[in-house]
């Protein structure tokens, strides 16, 4: 189970990227969800959203931050209006900034939350309170700063570098729309890396590390120490630090950099750490041992004991950031923020008869999760996997890690250029777990419906259908079960 870093594709589909793709919830007999309701937007929003993806794509970022830093000169150094914390990671990202959002909106705090990818509207990576976006401020943010971006691109195309990217320029809307709000606290995710990544123009009070692995490894080098060195880019001096266990060689790189800023360090295990995990309907009970305090049985709606851990990390950062990690949190307000944390897309029920569950896990530390959480959430006796894959991903590790939990795998592939191709996923699936647990359905909609079928077939009153890979699958198979709402 994973959250896509930010560049994980430009393709065609829907007019939006692979982290962008328009993704329905809520489908007619699906389970809970926890965005915002399924439609589109208005012209006005769609227009601002054809603006930006006119620039560079997201798989091709640029390593710089002047070009960000300059724009919000322009702007009036929007970002230097609230304190930030800023998060990083390989997996987890995502779920770990809403839970810290939820958390320190519930101690009264006005939040500004930016993320990705978004799953119905583009107005999803700019959270203000707890809500993405009103679309006219969304719009009339984006017509202020226009000419500001205009006289930025200029800039940069004079002197022979190339215009602002689609990120830097939404990471430069993000900040002017919560100065505007304005917000108390601004709670941003990286796009991918840390160092030269856009969001790093923040000051941020605090910088909270998720899971580190390789992934990307085109932009952040083919070692684990490598892309810990490029994410630790984004400590401050002087700040606060709170990260998930991590690889000794991650761990390394982020001892390093908190000694040279002379910044705290509290790492999952040593300063913090989940002490009890109990499933409970809709969710689990997790008693977390925190830097300033012990907070028993709290009530976190997410499945999986990576969300556990995913919890423990934003209770130690708000505790962080609240009172440098030396009060504990009022336990009340801590259990109403952690029962609004959400996190689409992972491990979340879309229908039933049989249960088809999603998750954008879409490498092998993100499988490896997923195998671990779903017998738990979902107990059964047999899955059926439709799974597809990116042709940069190590799709041989991301069947391993799902072999033992997979009965069958469907093979197909996502929408979009950069997907692989079925017959040769599905070659890589033969290999790792023999022919007679493979079909090939190149087409989505026949994949699902053969994996809904052989779930049927299944001597399993449990069986159930899995869809991981690619969150562009995950979100049109969303799509699909959605429509079949409709039609009812």
């Amino acid at each position: 189970m994973s959250d896509d870093d930010q560049y994980d594709g430009h393709e065609a589909f829907d007019g939006r990227d692979e982290d962008g793709i328009r993704i329905p919830v809520g489908p007619s007999g699906a389970g809970p969800t926890d965005a915002v309701p399924y439609g589109g937007d208005d012209d006005e929003v769609r227009r601002v959203e054809a603006a930006l993806y006119a620039r560079i794509g997201e798989q091709a970022p640029e390593r710089r931050l002047t070009a960000t830093r300059r724009a919000v000169e322009l702007l009036g150094d929007p970002h230097l209006a609230y304190p930030v914390i800023h998060i990083t990671g390989t997996n987890g990202k995502t779920s770990t900034a809403r839970t810290i959002e939820s958390i320190v909106r519930a101690h009264g705090l006005r939040t500004g939350l930016m993320t990705s990818p978004h799953l119905v509207s583009i107005r999803e990576r700019i959270v203000v309170d707890g809500q993405p976006i009103a679309a006219d401020r969304f719009v009339e943010n984006w017509d202020d700063i226009a000419p500001v971006l205009e006289i930025t691109d200029r800039e940069l195309t004079d002197k022979g570098e190339l215009p602002l990217t689609f990120f830097e320029a939404l990471t430069v809307l993000a900040l002017a729309c919560f100065a505007e709000a304005p917000v108390d606290v601004a709670v941003i995710e990286v796009g991918m890396g840390g160092e030269w990544d856009s969001t790093n123009v923040v000051q941020s009070q605090v910088q909270v590390f998720t899971p580190i692995a390789i992934d990307h490894a085109k932009q952040l080098g083919a070692t684990v120490a490598e892309i810990a060195r490029t994410k630790s880019g984004i400590v401050k001096p002087s700040s606060a630090v709170v990260s998930s266990r991590q690889v000794p060689e991650a761990l390394a790189e982020l001892e390093r950099a908190a000694e040279l800023t002379e910044s705290t360090l509290a790492v999952e295990g040593a300063g913090f750490a989940v002490t009890d995990v109990t499933p409970a309907v809709g969710g689990q009970l997790v008693t977390v041992q925190g830097i300033a305090g012990r907070y028993d049985d709290l009530f976190l709606p997410l499945f999986g004991r990576h969300q556990a851990e995913n919890a423990a990390v934003a209770i130690a950062a708000v505790e962080s950031f609240l009172g440098r990690g030396t009060q504990a949190l009022d336990e009340d307000v801590l259990s109403e923020g952690l029962a609004g944390a959400t996190s689409p897309g992972r491990l979340q029920p879309i229908a039933t008869e049989p249960t088809v569950v999603v998750d954008a896990a879409h490498n092998p530390h993100g499988a490896k999760a997923l195998a671990e959480a779903l017998p738990v959430a979902f107990p059964s006796e047999h899955v059926v996997g439709v799974v597809g894959i990116l042709g940069d991903k190590d799709a041989r590790g991301f069947v391993r890690a799902l072999k033992d939990t997979v009965a069958t795998f469907v093979v197909t592939q996502p929408p979009g250029e950069r997907a692989l191709d079925a017959d040769e996923f599905a070659r890589v699936v033969v290999d790792e777990v023999g022919e007679d647990r493979v079909v090939v359905e190149p087409t989505l909609a026949a994949a699902l419906q053969e994996a809904r079928d052989l779930a049927d077939e299944a001597d399993a009153e449990d069986a159930l259908v899995l869809v991981a890979g690619s969150i562009v699958m995950v979100g049109a198979v969303m799509d699909l079960v959605h429509r079949e709402g409709e039609a009812k």
